[in-house]
């Protein structure tokens, strides 16, 4: 099993050029980690202790139990992926005749418009850093490319120099996947991150010798984590009660885009969402905040439903 799981590996991380972070919850989401149970534990403990034992039954008994201990409807899908997968890879392999979660159906997920930041709410995230310090430097630095180019914070936490051309504004980078494509700031940005360069990284770096952009205090690579603990900080100085992650700078970029009226192939691209489909799901929010809009500003629609709508 476990011979056969570390090929299953190889192939996720060769063939199919997964991120470290999918490789990761593959692993737990299968195998386990720590007090959570993966699905080849749980199907032990259910008496199935070969691969040809699992059937569509015990996969749901499993998602059963995934429910009663409180997991979110989509990580259950998420892990109902990662068991497909591997029952596909064995197919494919020739280690089973049949797979037998083939038909399995997946959870219905609650629809959820992703949350996104005000113009406003933005301008007081980007100037809560302190611009007399390094770090306060490369925090701004960070929050402006954030913001203006869409990036995902892996993407983000792994740049290097040589991947920015600040003359031209372009910065290529490598997402999901191992594609390539090319994000662009504006000149707020490219300021913000000249400043850093010049100024603030020096610090930070001092004797060490790096190719990564974004370094600590320590003039190692930053990690996602820190970015994740930097932004509730500044956010939390900036005053703003939402919660803020990096993931919701991203739709923070794409909706004030698509509000400012850029094609929704354009976003797409800039996003490096694979489907457009993916990047559709902000064409919604979008008009639900035209629709706030309207209700709040025209002089016809200020009745009841605009009460209605500021109830919900």
């Amino acid at each position: 099993m476990q011979q056969i799981f570390d090929r299953y590996i190889n192939y996720l991380e060769a063939e199919r050029n997964s991120s470290p972070y999918t490789v990761r919850n593959y692993t737990t989401d299968l195998l386990g980690s720590g007090n959570t149970k993966g699905f080849f534990t749980f199907a032990r403990e259910k008496g199935t202790d070969s691969l040809d034992g699992v059937d569509r039954a015990l996969l749901r008994d499993y998602m059963a139990y995934l429910a009663e201990q409180g997991i979110v409807k989509a990580s259950i899908a998420r892990k109902l992926s990662a068991i497909r997968s591997f029952y596909r890879y064995l197919q494919r392999e020739e280690l089973l005749k049949v797979n037998p979660l083939e038909k399995a159906s997946s959870p219905k997920l609650d629809k959820r418009l992703p949350s996104f930041l005000s113009i406003e709410e933005v301008k007081q995230l980007l100037e809560a850093p302190d611009l007399s310090t390094p770090k306060g430097q490369r925090d701004r630095a960070l929050l402006e490319l954030l913001y203006a180019s869409g990036l995902r914070v892996s993407e983000l936490a792994r740049l290097d120099l040589e991947q920015a051309d600040l003359d031209s504004r372009e910065i290529r980078v490598r997402g999901k996947g191992s594609k390539e494509r090319v994000v662009l700031m504006g000149r707020p940005a490219a300021g913000a991150l000249a400043t850093y360069l010049n100024q603030g990284r020096r610090e930070l770096l001092g004797k060490k010798v790096t190719h990564a952009f974004f370094i600590n205090r320590y003039g190692e690579r930053i990690t996602e984590r820190t970015v994740q603990r930097m932004l509730g900080k500044y956010a939390r100085l900036a005053g703003i009660s939402k919660r803020v992650h990096p993931h919701m700078l991203r739709h923070t970029f794409a909706t004030h885009l698509l509000d400012g009226g850029a094609d929704l192939r354009v976003v797409q691209a800039l996003l490096g969402h694979a489907s457009l489909s993916s990047t559709q799901i902000y064409t919604h929010v979008t008009r639900s905040q035209a629709k706030k809009v309207y209700l709040k500003s025209h002089p016809m629609a200020q009745d009841s439903e605009t009460d209605a709508l500021e109830s919900k």
